[in-house]
């Protein structure tokens, strides 16, 4: 089992302010021999609607080590992995790249970082760690 993002708790603590519960975490997807780890699942009933749920995958990511653009690879071939095999085997759940608020302002700003989101279609929760909450959804 991987180690928890240093924002983990802050992310759990976003989503469930946002309505959200936390049915996974992790949320384990088998894949032949391998098993992989996505941070967080969570659902939440359907706005305005009285049967069915919301679900998503949530991956955190921090962005702490010196290179940014390092990380931002790492994250998108995460995204990407996750992102192919929930098509297959839950593909009524998205997932989405959280990242604080900092790391949005910082390389997802910048024109390679628009560029990934943009080509890539990349789902994006921005949220701020200190006061717990979720500040963006990027669809």
């Amino acid at each position: 089992m991987p180690a928890k993002n240093v924002f983990h708790d802050a992310m759990i603590a976003a989503l469930q302010t946002d309505g959200w519960t936390i049915t996974d975490d992790p949320l384990t997807l088998h894949v032949g021999e391998r098993d992989l780890h996505v941070d967080l699942g969570a659902e939440r009933p359907f706005i305005g609607a009285t049967k069915g749920t919301d679900r998503i995958a949530v991956e955190v990511q921090s962005f702490l080590n010196p290179s940014a653009v390092a990380d931002l690879q790492q994250a998108i071939g995460q995204y990407a992995m996750y992102r192919v095999v929930l098509a297959q085997q839950q593909p009524d759940r998205p997932v989405y790249l959280a990242v604080p608020q900092v790391v949005y302002d910082g390389i997802l700003d910048e024109p390679l970082g628009q560029l990934m989101l943009t080509e890539l279609g990349l789902r994006v929760i921005v949220f701020d760690p200190n006061r717990r909450e979720i500040v963006r959804w990027i669809n």
